[in-house]
């Protein structure tokens, strides 16, 4: 099922994602974790593509699996080192695994990169150069978009208009880089429909279960530490159920206000953990199936 049609015809949707192993020996496991979580109803669940497009070979595997089970997958593709022939493959792959859902991305980039090196052989430098190939052969596409703005953006209104750019180029959804302070969401979400942009949002949260995630989580998605978040991880961090409880609070709670100010869509980064979105799950799921009636 295309998520498109999903999200139109839900009043709140609830997704995962999980991320594909980095080495062979691994991928069993993964896909079980894969098929843990599609017995928690999720609407879908998206699957990453690795760093630099190093498990791309996983990634139609895992979404095939979770299809397997009844479930939408969405599969992530970046254009990193990505020539033309492979991303070609990588879509001819998905099709015939019966995926019909996919994150276009850029990808980060590769931290053994050498100067004068073209990690973009394929001449798609930005994920709205994928869109329009995607779109092409038929998939629901969805975007990246970051509430604080991308790490790499000039300035929050550059930003908005590098994603109105790809909104333009044919993205259904957008889904948020993780963030912590909902009020960052909101700012956010008046600034898109303010340039115009009014395709489905979906709000991207990030359980905090180890202290230890929070200095990556920044380095990652630039995103803003709330004073209530800093003080549990500092009261927790050396008791860790105590800390993995005190996450899934926060997290439930920012669910909790982002569902009650209107927003349709949550999008959850399980960290490949289905105890954490049951958890969740455990938390929220009246409260969802009640609006959804």
């Amino acid at each position: 099922m295309k998520i498109v049609d999903i999200l139109n015809s839900k009043k709140v949707t609830l997704s995962f994602e999980v991320f594909p192993p980095k080495k062979q020996d691994a991928l069993e496991s993964i896909k079980n974790t894969a098929v843990e979580l599609t017995q928690l109803k999720p609407d879908f669940i998206s699957v990453t593509f690795g760093a630099g497009g190093s498990t791309q070979g996983y990634t139609a595997d895992i979404a095939q699996a979770i299809e397997s089970q009844g479930r939408t997958a969405l599969a992530h593709l970046t254009c990193v080192r990505s020539t033309t022939d492979a991303l070609n493959h990588i879509i001819n792959n998905l099709k015939a695994k019966g995926i019909s859902n996919v994150l276009a991305l850029r990808g980060d980039f590769p931290k053994d990169a050498v100067p004068g090196e073209n990690i973009f052989p394929s001449g798609f430098a930005h994920a709205s150069d994928l869109v329009p190939l995607l779109k092409k052969e038929g998939f629901c596409v969805g975007g990246a978009c970051y509430p604080e703005g991308h790490p790499e953006s000039a300035n929050r209104d550059a930003d908005i208009e590098n994603l109105k750019h790809k909104v333009e180029a044919g993205v259904d959804f957008l889904t948020t880089q993780l963030f912590f302070d909902n009020d960052m969401l909101y700012s956010f979400l008046y600034r898109l429909q303010s340039a115009g942009i009014h395709v489905p949002v979906l709000a991207g949260i990030m359980p905090i279960t180890n202290a230890a995630q929070v200095s990556r989580m920044v380095d990652l998605s630039n995103a803003y530490i709330p004073r209530k978040l800093m003080a549990i991880c500092d009261r927790f961090r050396n008791n860790p159920e105590a800390m993995k409880q005190a996450g899934i609070a926060y997290a439930t709670d920012q669910i909790i206000d982002l569902i009650s100010n209107g927003v349709r869509g949550i999008h959850i980064y399980t960290m490949n953990k289905p105890e954490i979105a049951r958890a969740i799950i455990v938390n929220v799921n009246e409260i969802i199936s009640a609006i959804n009636g």
